[in-house]
């Protein structure tokens, strides 16, 4: 028997074919030069590939021709991304080199087969953590040529085209990472006819069953559709037609993945979708005319015919969106009560809309203005450049970066700046600029103070009110929805601390030279214990921010390492049981309770092994007892707290003694309730008091007033139990204060 990979007559001739079909339909580039460089990249590509077929059994070569053949005619790229779309694997999977290409084809493409090579692993790797890596690999080619991100995406889209011969579970991991990551950054650069097609290939393959029961449902009203479309387009041709302008008018449904994603969100079965029906409008600019003029005249003869339905108005001409998508939408109430959305575009603004940044390369000039593409683009640089970036972490925060839906807000002077929907005032202020985000303490939002957490809303107008003193803390990363400020606060954080530990580092050293201590492992087994801290950075940044000082040094080291002191442990994964998860008991036996577990401040991105109870929300200062549940967590609960008294009767084995840290870098929410006589200013007096005296942060104030007397609460981030007790003493000395006390809640 022959080898079975051996090409026969019937592959050449269909590789012939094939080929044959890319050169005939080519779409800018069929000058006589582009074609030879085509050709010789084929016939390079051709020989590499001889023998090795797909999974389907087709001849190889099949794949990178079908690739070329959606980098020419969908999204419309030159003759060397089409080479280079033929090139794509050859240096993944033959015996020719990158600087075989290079000698072949120049600098520029053997570049682009660089980028792609690199990203190769992204289709098949099974590791998550790898697979976040080597998309931030292709996403670094942002930086050098963004055809290898159009040309990888070509690529992903004919392996959706092409997924039934792979096994399922490969079917489902790649069809979940396409919706997951490549549909949306189709959408990003404006490949909107790609995206859609992914986003359907996608659910074809995650959700067999209600791909096909959709397509059927569709299918059963097609011809009831285009006659409904058909009626409801005539009176509109008419009108456009005696207004003499030069249009395309064509009816289509929406996608399947837009109407599944609909049945979703609205919770309501296909039947009750009632906006599934699109009409296109493209017209070719008159003379002197300009797009927008023509966009809105062509508004007022379809809105003169049809009732609009007021609040889905999209105008998208004024302000295009941050992938350069520019359209007039609205939705009006067609025949038969159907709701009927329209697309009016210009013959470019269609060319932007299907191909994206491909026509964003045709119609930019070099001195043309910067596009909101192009600011986005330089924002993923920006976070690629980050060193600090775990790729998971990256994962998620560009994931978060493919927002659909943006907002537009203006600076005090009227500039325009776009940002997700759910941005707050704290990501407008990094959106501006980083320092001011790291010293931003208020904003102004339509000329009314507002805090650093508050949600912006389109047209709103931002003011960031910044202050010296001001610095990033933890809980800010609660406040923010941009990566860029997500980022810009985790590396102030981490500087921050980074500072504090080098200073405390060459303070400890300093003190122990002046003492003549030899600085090794033995000094640490006293100081550690001595000062209640687990590692050497937690010593050096509780010495660097002062809440440490060396004053009682001597006592420290001359105690004996063998005398009582108090113990510190952490949890360690010791054991896994056979699904790969850590079993309780060998968490258990990580733990001494001879010892109390000391409740350490997390001050960089690593996770705490203890978490704080939602129900009595104890604070450092607090008694406080553990409980250890069988997933290994440590729940810190106060005794007194019913959760707690009711865990130490049912399972007081699992109850383990523990104790509080020094706590400066991490604040805790706490609730003071007050009241008093009302007078003029006191309210003022109190804020003063809190954010101005003692520089406390205050997260919600709710004063109520009666007949002359007023109570409220007030929710404030402090560290320690000392500092609240500081602050209600102040709260008492002022005038009409007349009571103030902790609110403890045990719900």
């Amino acid at each position: 028997m022959g080898n079975k990979n051996v090409f026969t007559e019937e592959d050449f001739a269909l590789i012939s074919k094939e080929f044959d079909a890319l050169k005939d339909n080519l779409v800018r580039c069929n000058t006589p030069e582009c074609i030879e460089l085509i050709t010789k990249a084929f016939n390079l590509a051709n020989k590499a590939h001889l023998n090795m077929r797909r999974r389907s059994g087709e001849p190889y070569i099949i794949h990178p021709i079908e690739v070329a053949c959606i980098v020419n005619s969908e999204l419309g790229l030159g003759a060397k991304s089409i080479a280079a779309a033929l090139l794509h694997d050859v240096v993944e999977d033959t015996d020719y080199t990158l600087a075989d290409i290079k000698k072949h084809f120049g600098e520029k493409i053997a570049s682009i087969i660089d980028g792609l090579t690199k990203i190769s692993g992204n289709y098949d790797n099974r590791d998550t953590s790898q697979q976040a890596e080597n998309f931030r690999k292709m996403l670094l080619t942002l930086s050098d040529d963004i055809r290898v991100i159009l040309i990888k995406t070509a690529d992903r889209l004919h392996n959706m085209r092409t997924l039934d011969s792979l096994p399922e579970r490969k079917k489902m991991k790649v069809a979940g990472e396409t919706i997951y990551l490549y549909a949306p950054l189709a959408h990003r650069l404006g490949l909107f006819a790609i995206k859609t097609e992914l986003e359907d290939l996608s659910l074809k393959y995650r959700h067999p069953k209600i791909f096909d029961e959709i397509t059927r449902k569709m299918k059963h009203g097609e011809r009831k559709n285009q006659t409904m479309i058909n009626r409801f387009s005539l009176p509109i041709i008419a009108r456009l037609e005696a207004e003499g302008l030069d249009f395309d008018i064509t009816g289509r449904p929406k996608s399947i993945y837009s109407i599944w994603k609909k049945m979703q969100t609205k919770n309501v079965p296909f039947e009750e979708i009632y906006d599934i029906l699109a009409v296109r409008i493209v017209f070719k600019p008159a003379q002197g005319i300009s797009e927008k003029s023509t966009c809105w005249n062509i508004y007022s003869i379809i809105t003169d015919i049809y009732m609009p339905k007021p609040d889905r108005l999209r105008d998208w001409v004024s302000r295009p969106k941050a992938n350069g998508y520019e359209a007039l939408h609205l939705t009006v109430m067609g025949p038969h009560g159907r709701w009927v959305e329209i697309q009016i575009r210009s013959t470019r603004m269609d060319e932007y809309a299907e191909r994206g940044y491909a026509a964003h390369w045709k119609y930019k000039g070099d001195k043309a203005q910067e596009s909101e593409l192009d600011k986005w683009i330089k924002k993923i640089r920006e976070m690629l450049e980050n060193p600090n970036n775990d790729p998971i972490e990256f994962l998620d925060e560009f994931k978060m970066n493919l927002f659909s839906s943006e907002i537009m807000v203006f600076t005090p002077k009227g500039n325009i700046i776009t940002l997700p929907k759910g941005a707050t005032a704290l990501d407008f202020a990094y959106e501006i600029h980083t320092e001011i985000g790291n010293s931003a303490i208020g904003a102004k939002i339509n000329y009314k103070l507002q805090t650093l957490n508050s949600t912006l809303h389109s047209g709103d107008q931002v003011e960031i009110i910044t202050s010296d003193k001001s610095k990033p803390v933890k809980e800010w990363l609660d406040y923010v929805t941009v990566a860029k400020a997500k980022s810009a606060i985790k590396q102030a954080l981490r500087n921050e601390t980074r500072a504090l530990i080098d200073k405390g580092k060459k303070l400890l050293e300093a003190k122990l030279k002046s003492l003549k201590v030899t600085h090794n492992s033995e000094v640490y087994k006293k100081l550690l214990p001595g000062y209640e801290c687990v590692s050497k950075e937690d010593l050096y940044s509780k010495i660097g921010n002062g809440t440490i000082t060396l004053d009682n040094i001597k006592k420290i080291l001359k105690k004996n390492p063998s005398s009582r002191i108090i113990k510190y442990w952490e949890l360690k994964m010791s054991g896994t049981n056979k699904s790969g998860k850590s079993s309780s008991n060998s968490k258990a036996e990580a733990i001494d309770k001879q010892a109390p577990y000391l409740i350490r401040e997390s001050i960089d991105d690593s996770k705490p092994d203890y978490e704080i109870a939602k129900c009595c929300k104890p604070i450092p200062g607090d008694e406080v007892i553990g409980y250890h549940d069988p997933e290994g967590k440590i729940i810190i609960h106060k005794p007194k707290c019913p959760v707690a008294v009711r865990l130490m009767s049912r399972e007081g084995n699992r109850l383990i003694a523990v104790k509080w840290t020094i706590h400066k870098m991490v604040s805790f929410l706490a609730q003071i309730h007050l009241e008093g006589i009302d007078r003029m200013g006191v309210v003022n007096d109190i804020t003063n008091i809190i954010s101005g005296e003692l520089s406390v942060n205050m997260r919600n104030i709710t004063i109520n007033v009666h007949e002359g007397i007023f109570e409220g609460t007030i929710d404030v981030y402090i560290h320690h139990t000392k500092d609240l007790n500081n602050l209600i003493m102040k709260l008492v000395n002022i005038e009409g204060v007349d009571r103030v006390k902790r609110v403890e809640d045990f719900s």
